[in-house]
C-alpha cells in the first residue's frame, strides 16, 4: 500500500516537473515584434481566413502609392518568404523545447501461467538520471529556444533590410526612368531643329550629326532605364510576396525622399548599437547553451540509471513490491568523445562572442563613413552642382535672349544639366541605401553597403555631342 502510495505521488510530480509550455506562433514572434522598428504587424497566418483578412489588408495598402514604410508593412503581411521563416522558428523553437523535456515512463506488464497458478508482474520505469538532470536540460533548452527567437528576429530584420533598400532602388530608377524620358523628348525637339537649321542652310551635316547622334543616345539611355526600372520594380514585388494582380496595383511615389536636414550623430549610433545589436545578442545565447550542454554532457555522458517500481501478483501468494534499478555499464563508451563535442562546441561559441564582437565595431565605423560620405555628397549635388549647372543654363539662355550665343550652345549647356541632374538622383538614391545599411548595422543584421567607391555621379555632366 504504501509503494503505490509512493507511485502515485511520483507520476504526478514527474509530470510537472516535465510540463513545460509548448511554444506557439506567437511566442515565437515576440523578440521580432519587440525589434521590429518600423512597425507593422507580425503573424503567422496558419487557417484560410487569416490569409482572407492579410489579402485584405494588403489591398487596402496597395490603394496608396507604397512608401518605405508601407512596403515594410506589406512584406510582414504578404511575404511567403517571411511566413515561411516564421514556421521554421516556430518548429525549431518546439523541437528545442521537446528537448529539454523527461522522456515518457515505460509500463511493462507480464502474465505467467503454471497450471491453475497465475503470476502477473508490472514495472513502470523512467530515466532516473534525466529525471535529476532536469533543472539542466530545462535551462539548456529555455536558452536555444531564446536562441531561435532571436535568430528569427534577425531574420525578420534583414528581410525588413532588403525591403527598405529595394524600394530605395526602385524608385530611384523610376523616377531616372522618368527623367531620362524628358530628356529624350528634350533631345527629340533638338535634332528636329538642327534638321531644319541644315535645310535652310543655318547648319552644316556635322552639326546636325552630333544633334541626332544625342538624340540616339538619349533614346538608348532611356531604353536602358526603363528596362532598369522594370527590373528593380519585380525584385521588389518579389521581396513583397505579391501575386499578378497586386502587383498590377503596386504604385510607387514618383521621387526619393527629401535629405534630412542634418546627418545622424556618430555618438548617437554608437549607443544605439550597444543596447539594439542581434547578432551579439545571439552569439552570447548560443555560448550560454553551449556551456549548458557542456555541464549536461558532464552528466549524461557516462552513464545511464533507470529506476523502476516493480508490483508483482501471485496466486495464493502475498504481493511483491519493491523496485528495480538498470545501470548501463560504461565499459565500451565512457562518453569522451560527448563531453569533447560538448567542449569544442563551447569554445567555438566563445570564439564567436569574440568575432561579433569585432565585426560588430568594424563594420559599423564602415557604416557610418559611408553614410556620412553619401550624406554630403548628396548634400553636394543637391546645393552646389545642380543649381550652379542651373545658373549657367539661365545665363546661357539670357546669352541667347540677347542675340550673345547661338540655341546651340544653350542646348549644350542644358545636356550638361542633364548630367548633373542625374548625379543628383544617383546621389540621393546612394545616400538612402546607406541610410538603411547603417541601420542594419546598428541591428547587428546583413545588408548590402551603397557602392560609393564603384559609383561616381557624373558632376561635370555627359556631353554625348561632344560639345
Amino acid at each position: 500500500m504504501r509503494t503505490r502510495t509512493k507511485a502515485l505521488v511520483l507520476v504526478p510530480l514527474v509530470a510537472v516537473l516535465a510540463g513545460c509550455a509548448t511554444p506557439g506562433p506567437q511566442d515565437a514572434l515576440v523578440e521580432a515584434r519587440r525589434l521590429a522598428p518600423q512597425g507593422g504587424e507580425l503573424t503567422l497566418a496558419t487557417d484560410e481566413a487569416a490569409r482572407r483578412e492579410r489579402e485584405s489588408a494588403v489591398a487596402r495598402a496597395l490603394a496608396e502609392p507604397l512608401d518605405a514604410q508601407g512596403a515594410w508593412r506589406v512584406a510582414l503581411l504578404n511575404s511567403p518568404a517571411l511566413q515561411a521563416l516564421i514556421a521554421q522558428s516556430w518548429a525549431a523553437q518546439a523541437t528545442v523545447v521537446q528537448s529539454g523535456r523527461l522522456p515518457n515512463p515505460r509500463l511493462a506488464l507480464e502474465r505467467l501461467t503454471r497450471g491453475d497458478e497465475t503470476e502477473i508482474g508490472r514495472v513502470l520505469s523512467f530515466g532516473l538520471l534525466e529525471l535529476l538532470a532536469l533543472p539542466w536540460r530545462a535551462g539548456q533548452a529555455e536558452r536555444a529556444a531564446e536562441a531561435a527567437r532571436l535568430q528569427l528576429a534577425a531574420d525578420v530584420l534583414r528581410v525588413g533590410a532588403q525591403v527598405r533598400q529595394q524600394w530605395v532602388r526602385a524608385v530611384a530608377a523610376q523616377q531616372l526612368a522618368q527623367y531620362h524620358e524628358q530628356v529624350r523628348d528634350a533631345a527629340q525637339a533638338s535634332a528636329e531643329l538642327a534638321r531644319r537649321m541644315q535645310a535652310v542652310g543655318n547648319y552644316s551635316r556635322l552639326q546636325r550629326d552630333r544633334e541626332q547622334a544625342f538624340y540616339a543616345d538619349a533614346t538608348a539611355q532611356l531604353a536602358r532605364a526603363r528596362q532598369a526600372a522594370v527590373a528593380e520594380r519585380e525584385a521588389l514585388v518579389r521581396l513583397l510576396g505579391l501575386s499578378p494582380q497586386q502587383a498590377s496595383s503596386l504604385r510607387l511615389p514618383d521621387r526619393l525622399p527629401d535629405l534630412p536636414g542634418e546627418p545622424r550623430p556618430a555618438q548617437q549610433v554608437a549607443d544605439a548599437a550597444k543596447r539594439e545589436r542581434v547578432d551579439l545578442r545571439l552569439a552570447q545565447r548560443r555560448l550560454a547553451a553551449a556551456d549548458a550542454q557542456r555541464t549536461l554532457a558532464r552528466w549524461t555522458s557516462l552513464t545511464d540509471i533507470e529506476l523502476g517500481v516493480v508490483r508483482n501478483s501471485e496466486t495464493h501468494q502475498p504481493t511483491q513490491r519493491g523496485f528495480e534499478l538498470e545501470l548501463t555499464l560504461p565499459l565500451f563508451d565512457a562518453g569522451q568523445a560527448r563531453r569533447a563535442g560538448a567542449s569544442a562546441e563551447a569554445i567555438a561559441a566563445l570564439n564567436q562572442v569574440h568575432q561579433v564582437q569585432i565585426e560588430a565595431t568594424s563594420t559599423l565605423r564602415e557604416r557610418y563613413a559611408a553614410y556620412r560620405t553619401a550624406y554630403d555628397l548628396a548634400r553636394h549635388f543637391r546645393d552646389e552642382v545642380v543649381p550652379l549647372r542651373q545658373r549657367i543654363v539661365d545665363e546661357m539662355l539670357l546669352r541667347y535672349n540677347g542675340m550673345l550665343g547661338s540655341v546651340f550652345e544653350l542646348l549644350a549647356e542644358s545636356r550638361t544639366h542633364i548630367g548633373s541632374v542625374i548625379g543628383a538622383i544617383e546621389a540621393q538614391r546612394d545616400f538612402w541605401l546607406a541610410d538603411a545599411a547603417l541601420d542594419a548595422a546598428i541591428l547587428g543584421v546583413p545588408a548590402e553597403g551603397a557602392s560609393l567607391l564603384t559609383q561616381a555621379p557624373a558632376a561635370g555632366g555627359a556631353s554625348p555631342a561632344g560639345h
